[in-house]
């Protein structure tokens, strides 16, 4: 059968060679009994592809059904595909045929057929290979003479690597592979299909089809469409109801599309105004920790100046509690890594000038239970090993303060 009949037959609209070789292989294998594994994105018509083989097939006046895999849940699927027996679990009140005894000498459809749990692809394998199934509550082998198509949108080799898919039902299922184009790997048909919905909708809703002008045009053309067709059609309803003029602009579309960017992959971080941008996380790291050692050098040389000019201040109480931190931890050096060579660190000593000095490296702990028991031992200090008031000054409860103790072998 020719490409263009099918395509008449089915209402599909388009002509990218994608998509036509997906049509051929389709028209192809429809004549045979092999099992077929239709890929592609959420919202390209894979289950056309599967009515497409099956009309076409010696098996087109039998029953045809399409099942979702992923709308049946996980303790009903094995009853739904296999059928079960009376009384073989809660709620079976009656023994019940299964899609694989129903449909037999006719197609089953299952999409999105990565949802299969591990037990159910197991059972399907069986079926596959010797066209044996057994109702579930049962021990009778029953036969049936069903063709299997699968679709799914997941990349189900990705799958097996994650131990999510059986490796033989795969290799089994992907007898003929069919992948269907999505929709931003046809450029060429999205006006196409665009003016194809929006005459169907201004026929289905009595109104003036829509018409886009060149800008619009281009911005159909350049939207992602992670929906593929389905969105399209979505678009093109909502533009062809909601939209006041029937000549539609850029600006009037871009209110029914999702915000994009024309770069789709992800940035990490992006510097407001500076338009400098990480390549990856540790340099934002270290981005941030050379603005920390710049931060805490002109604090500490503001502390020094006002140390040495005691007359910038006159509350006497700062100033001896500035001696105080200089005694103490804000004098203490400040190591940080350097971007160009991350294992190598930076020294940095302030002197009472204020200089950046060399000396001897000394590296801080960064560990969190380091800070935390330092922190209880302080706290302890503090109020003389009163646990009750080391607990308020830490914000925990005494009973968390003595489960620290214990873990910490911290002897009061």
């Amino acid at each position: 059968m020719e490409i263009q009949s099918i395509k008449n037959r089915f209402n599909i609209i388009g002509n990218s060679p994608s998509l036509n070789y997906a049509l051929q292989v389709a028209a192809q294998v429809s004549n045979t009994d092999l099992t077929v594994l239709i890929a592609g994105e959420s919202g390209v018509g894979k289950e056309i592809f599967s009515q497409i083989i099956h009309s076409l097939s010696a098996r087109k006046h039998n029953p045809f059904i399409a099942v979702n895999c992923g709308a049946i849940p996980e303790g009903t699927i094995d009853s739904e595909l296999f059928g079960h027996e009376k009384g073989s679990f809660t709620g079976a009140v009656d023994s019940r045929k299964g899609y694989f005894e129903t449909v037999n000498g006719g197609t089953i459809f299952l999409d999105e057929i990565a949802e299969l749990p591990l037990g159910t692809q197991a059972r399907l394998l069986r079926v596959l290979e010797t066209g044996e199934f057994i109702r579930v509550g049962s021990s009778k082998v029953l036969k049936t003479d069903v063709r299997v198509i699968a679709a799914s949108n997941k990349d189900l080799l990705q799958q097996v690597q994650h131990g999510k898919f059986r490796e033989d039902l795969y290799y089994r299922l992907s007898t003929v592979p069919i992948r269907v184009p999505a929709l931003h790997d046809r450029k060429e048909d999205i006006q196409l299909l665009f003016r194809k919905f929006a005459v169907d909708f201004a026929e289905k809703y009595k109104t003036v089809p829509v018409q886009l002008d060149e800008e619009a045009k281009n911005l159909l053309i350049n939207y992602p469409w992670p929906g593929n067709v389905r969105e399209l059609k979505n678009i093109a309803e909502q533009v062809s109801v909601l939209s006041q003029n029937k000549q539609i602009g850029a600006k009037e579309l871009s209110k029914f599309l999702m915000p994009f960017s024309d770069n789709r992959l992800p940035v990490l971080a992006h510097a407001h105004g500076s338009g400098e941008s990480f390549a990856n996380e540790r340099e934002i790291l270290y981005k941030l920790f050379f603005d920390m050692k710049k931060d805490v050098t002109e604090l500490k040389k503001m502390f020094l100046e006002v140390l040495q000019n005691p007359n910038l201040v006159q509350n006497q109480n700062l100033i001896n509690e500035l001696k105080d931190l200089r005694s103490h931890e804000l004098m203490q050096p400040v190591t940080v890594q350097h971007t160009g060579q991350p294992n190598q660190p930076i020294p940095m000593n302030i002197g009472m000038n204020g200089d950046i000095q060399d000396h001897e490296e000394v590296e801080e702990s960064l560990n969190i239970m380091d800070k935390e028991k330092e922190l209880i031992i302080k706290a302890l200090k503090k109020h003389r090993g009163k646990r009750k008031d080391a607990a308020l000054d830490l914000g925990i409860s005494e009973r968390t303060l003595y489960r620290k103790l214990k873990e910490y072998s911290i002897e009061e």
